[in-house]
Formats: structure tokens, C-alpha cells, sequence
């Protein structure tokens, strides 16, 4: 995968499909490559740019504060750097609060905002939940932090239903090599908990598509509409019976209703 200097750190990006770009914003501690059961539909219709945010995957992990802004301007850097000028971006979790900034920092490139299972601004609960991830990840084993996290974004119908893949994930956990280091995962909690855009969301003007899980306990509904409620012209939908997974165990409902969402808002490619 190719790597580009910006922002002062050297970013790391895949590239598939072609067509109008899609920048693709993944969550904590996660890498691009986790997009990939979404890009497996998404590369059909555009040029999808998977990216490692700083302090995941190959990307640099700077030891320093990181917040949501700092890495919108990472993604704006790449963005410049592969000469897309607009492009639809879609975020999930900590993605979707880097999408907001990056939309907030240059609405006139964004040709649409998918935000999913993410947050305007912490709560006193959600930032005692980051503090303790960070906190946890520095003294657990991977396969034990692993399985705690589980605890939080899957629901308990899928630790009923889906037992053998929570096990698994816990063991790949285990095997992992070069696992992202506790002061970038820590700098990562930091952002999410100082993310902040109330306020300013009313400003963007630009077609913007809001889903979050029914069960979310990680970053609960009432976060995801408390966006929709400011933003008043967003389209919505609540997955019933869904976590904060729920990209993943809804995942044809899900890649069907982003997907139509997107293709809605061709205006052109670059």
C-alpha cells in the first residue's frame, strides 16, 4: 500500500475501483482494511481511497496529541496529494467525527457526508468509556481487549448467534503482529473524547446521511440524531435490533441504503 507525506506524517492509503472518488474514514484503533466488506460493493460505482489515520495501520503514530480537525487535515493533505479536488466521504464512529471536521474545514469538496454510529460532542459517559479504553489497552492482553471491546459494539443476540466469529476476532487479536502501540491508541481516545462540532453542523448545507444501531451502547442513538436534529435536511435511518455493528450485521441492508445514498448524489467526477 502507498504512503504519502502530509501533514507532516506519512499517511498510508489503498486505492480500488474508479469513478467518482470516495474517501473512506475508519474508526478507532482501526485501519482502512476494515472497510473491506464495504468496498467490495462500493468499488463498483467509485474510486474508493481507503485510509490508515494517524496512529493505525501503517500510518505514522506521532507521539502527540492527535485531535478529529488534525486528522480532517490529514485526509485533506492526501486528498491534494492524489489531486481530488471533491469527493463523497463516509466515516464510521471516530471516521464519521474526522468526516464532520473535514466537511466543516471545506464543505465546497464534499459532495456528500455519510456519518454512521458517531457523536457531535462526548458526554460525561462516553468519555468515561474512551478513558477507560485507553486505560484497558495499555494493561490487557490483545485477545482480553479485544474481548472486552466486543462487549461494547456487538449486541447480546450476536454474542448468542455468533459466538465462533467473537472468538476468532479475539485469537486474530492475539496473533496480530505489530499491534497499534498504547500511546497512539491513547492519542486516538483523546480525540474522541475532545470532539466537538455542536453548534457549527448547521452550517453545512451539503447532502448528508445519518445511521446508527438501535442497541448502540458504545456510542448510543440518541448521539446520531442529536446530528440529525441539527442538521435538519439529513436523512436518518435507525437499524432495529443493531449495535454499533451495524454496518457489519446488517451488512446488505447497510452497503444497499449508503450506496443508494451516494449514487443520489453524483454531481460529476474528478
Amino acid at each position: 500500500m502507498p504512503r504519502v507525506r502530509v501533514n507532516g506524517i506519512d499517511l498510508n492509503y489503498e486505492e480500488r475501483g474508479s469513478g467518482t472518488p470516495l474517501i473512506l474514514l475508519m474508526g478507532l484503533g482501526a485501519d482502512g482494511s476494515v472497510w473491506e466488506e464495504h468496498v467490495k460493493a462500493y468499488e463498483q460505482h467509485f474510486r474508493c481511497v481507503l485510509i490508515d489515520n494517524r496512529g493505525a495501520g501503517q500510518s505514522d503514530k506521532p507521539l502527540a496529541p492527535y485531535s478529529t480537525r488534525l486528522m480532517a487535515e490529514d485526509t485533506a493533505g492526501l486528498m491534494d496529494a492524489l489531486g481530488i479536488y471533491s469527493a463523497h466521504v463516509a466515516g464510521i464512529s471516530m471516521g464519521g467525527a474526522i468526516a464532520q471536521e473535514l466537511a466543516l474545514l471545506y464543505p465546497e469538496r464534499i459532495l456528500s457526508l455519510t456519518l454512521n454510529c458517531t457523536w457531535s460532542h462526548c458526554n460525561a459517559y462516553m468519555k468515561a468509556v474512551f478513558s477507560m479504553l485507553s486505560d484497558m489497552y495499555a494493561m490487557a492482553k490483545p485477545d482480553a481487549f479485544a474481548k472486552l471491546l466486543n462487549l461494547w459494539i456487538f449486541t447480546p443476540q450476536y454474542h448468542d448467534e455468533n459466538g465462533e466469529d467473537l472468538h476468532n476476532r479475539e485469537a486474530e487479536a492475539l496473533e496480530t503482529m505489530g499491534r497499534m502501540p498504547a500511546h497512539a491508541f491513547s492519542a486516538q481516545c483523546g480525540a474522541c473524547a475532545e470532539h466537538d462540532t455542536r453548534g457549527r453542523l448547521a452550517d453545512l448545507k451539503l447532502p448528508v446521511f445519518v445511521t446508527v444501531g438501535e442497541k448502540d451502547i458504545f456510542t448510543p442513538p440518541e448521539h446520531s440524531l442529536a446530528i440529525a436534529a441539527e442538521l435538519t435536511h439529513a436523512e436518518l435511518t435507525v437499524f432495529e435490533g443493531s449495535g454499533h455493528t451495524h454496518h457489519w450485521d446488517k451488512l446488505a441492508k447497510f452497503n444497499q441504503l449508503t450506496l443508494a445514498f451516494m449514487l443520489s448524489n453524483e454531481n460529476g467526477s474528478n
